[in-house]
């Protein structure tokens, strides 16, 4: 359940966020040092007044969901205090950042497993907070940097290294960094602006089994860009890219209706998640060894694993038992990943997205297509047909959709097709486009037909009524040849047993158009 955020649970951790790296990585902990009477009784204090703001903290959680105006004021002070107790155990000799630490754990994760290395948590050189403003409404995944960095530090850091130190020096994963800051620059941020879009579906499945949402990222960014219905040529698909066989495993595939979950980023992220976390339990929670498998079979990614036990996916003899696509695989995952959780300290500013969720109710006839034309682009860089596909997986971008139609969308694009959509110049002409026929531009002679008897002229219309055929043209869609026909393109894939939501269709084929009233 998500409760209402106020100042102190979006920002005041930031700020914290700096004192906890300073903690970690400068100070001894405390039994390796002799503490006089004086310096004992000190960080006694300090620990006393850091359980006490705790306390104060979750009182004021407590307060703001329950509306209480009193909740935020109590929060931040509590915050503020913590702050202070991590600025004097900088300077106090013998404070124990091990005990702060599992404090702050115990705040914004709630369990605390002791033996995690939360030390690891947060990179000493990145001091300046990975933050961006957002428009009002707008979702900030970076805004839970700290606990964040955490997760991801947790699940990539073992005894043989750490997640910022693997970053900082293995230079496969610097050169994916490079990859991703230069000429992939573009890919990297159209994939953020279609997670923003996405985020609402994909990342509680993630956050739900502790995986960081850094990672939901760095798969999806490298899979498919974040664009819901991309399909690779091995024939993976969906946001995630599961092949056919693997997504029939974790539950993906047609679901009687003739659409392919595997499209669904509820269902890709669910399954993603089962995958990933069946593949850890089998290879030593290795999360490189389970990215390898995501991309170079689970088959080899065991046996890899059965023939070189306690070697790591850098090992050698283990990176070079898989192809060549795994071993930039693997790395280009991670980089994402990182960039995501310090996008500043590499001179990135994602887009501002306002994906705040809303229903778009049609109020006559349209498409996708249409519908991007009239929307515009809203203050966008490229319009809002990616956010409609990625938001409406069961429906093709040029499917004809009838007046009623639920959409998923954001207060933004409905705002725009109340204004754009529903009349005036820019929805006559968004029509008059989408109808546009390729063909009606070519002039073509007439034959002049022989004069036919009445009755044989009546004889042939009964005829040709009770066919109904067409022979697909190259170039041709089902749904250009719905419009044609003036048929819905669900009922005319239906009736030639055509499966959604790509509607596959090829030269010369002969389709029934019964039902189409043209």
């Amino acid at each position: 359940m998500l409760l209402s955020m106020s100042v102190f649970d979006r920002v005041s951790p930031l700020a914290m966020g700096l004192a906890l790296s300073l903690a970690v990585y400068f100070l001894a902990p405390a039994d390796a040092l002799a503490l006089s009477r004086k310096d004992q009784a000190a960080v006694d204090a300090l620990n006393a007044r850091m359980a006490a703001a705790e306390a104060r903290y979750r009182d004021g959680l407590v307060k703001t969901a329950n509306a209480d105006p009193e909740g935020p004021r109590i929060g931040d002070a509590a915050l503020e205090d913590m702050e202070d107790v991590l600025a004097s155990c900088v300077k106090q000799r013998g404070c124990s950042a091990t005990t702060l630490l599992a404090t702050y754990k115990r705040l914004l994760k709630g369990k605390l497993d002791a033996a995690d290395p939360f030390a690891d948590a947060v990179d000493p050189s990145d001091v300046d907070p990975d933050h961006l403003d957002v428009a009002e409404g707008g979702s900030d995944p970076l805004a839970a940097d700290v606990p964040e960095a955490a997760r991801a530090a947790a699940l990539l850091n073992d005894r043989r290294h750490r997640f910022d130190e693997m970053v900082k020096y293995n230079p496969a994963v610097q050169a994916g960094i490079r990859r991703w800051l230069t000429d992939m620059r573009p890919s990297l941020m159209n994939s953020y602006e279609n997670y923003q879009y996405l985020r609402e579906e994909m990342w509680p499945q993630y956050e739900r089994a502790g995986l960081p949402e850094a990672l939901l990222f760095g798969i999806m960014a490298k899979e498919s860009n974040g664009k819901v219905h991309a399909v690779s040529r091995a024939g993976a698909a969906g946001p995630l890219q599961f092949m056919p066989a693997t997504g029939q495993r974790f539950g993906l595939g047609n679901d009687g209706s003739g659409f392919d979950t595997r499209y669904d980023p509820y269902a890709a992220s669910r399954a993603s998640v089962a995958y990933l976390e069946e593949r850890m339990r089998e290879l030593n929670r290795s999360i490189e060894m389970a990215l390898a498998a995501y991309n170079g079979g689970e088959g080899r990614a065991r046996r890899v694993h059965r023939e070189h036990l306690g070697k790591d996916f850098w090992d050698e003899s283990v990176y070079n038992e898989f192809p060549a696509e795994t071993r930039d695989y693997v790395p280009m995952v991670i980089a994402a990943a990182w960039l995501f959780l310090h996008p500043k300290q590499y001179g990135i500013e994602f887009p501002k997205v306002d994906a705040r969720a809303a229903t778009l109710v049609l109020e006559q006839p349209s498409s996708i297509y249409e519908l991007t034309i009239c929307l515009g682009s809203g203050g966008t860089r490229d319009g809002y047909m990616r956010a409609l596909r990625n938001l409406n997986p069961r429906y093709q971008a040029d499917s004809l959709l009838p007046t009623g139609t639920r959409l998923d969308a954001t207060t933004r694009i409905v705002g725009l097709y109340n204004r754009w959509c529903t009349r005036g110049a820019r929805a006559e002409l968004a029509r008059t486009l989408v109808l546009s026929d390729p063909d009606a531009a070519i002039v073509r002679a007439r034959p002049v037909a022989p004069s036919t008897p009445a009755s044989a002229s009546a004889s042939a219309s009964v005829s040709a009524a009770a066919s109904r055929h067409y022979r697909v043209k190259r170039g041709e869609t089902l749904t250009s040849i719905a419009r044609k026909f003036q048929c819905g393109t669900g009922q005319l894939a239906r009736t030639n047993n055509i499966s959604a939501p790509r509607y596959t269709i090829r030269p010369g084929q002969k389709l029934s158009l019964e039902g189409c009233q043209n």
